[in-house]
């Protein structure tokens, strides 16, 4: 399983100090804020398209994408 935390970043050291210090972590690291960016995005896209299957939510036909292209 993976976790996703957001710390301060001024506390970004020492939580990853604490990670790794626990020995059923098998890794810990940071996400680059291009990395963090790109998460934020697809969580979003999630959100969205669940959001259009539950029918909350007007969906796009893709015909109609292409035709702007």
């Amino acid at each position: 399983m993976q976790l996703l935390v957001n710390v301060p970043d001024n506390k970004a050291d020492l939580m990853l100090e604490i990670l790794k210090s626990i020995s059923f972590v098998k890794k810990a690291e940071t996400l680059s804020p291009s990395k963090a960016a790109h998460l934020d995005r697809l969580k979003e896209a999630v959100r969205e398209v669940t959001l259009i299957k539950k029918g909350l939510k007007k969906g796009i036909p893709i015909k109609d994408v292409l035709d702007e292209l």
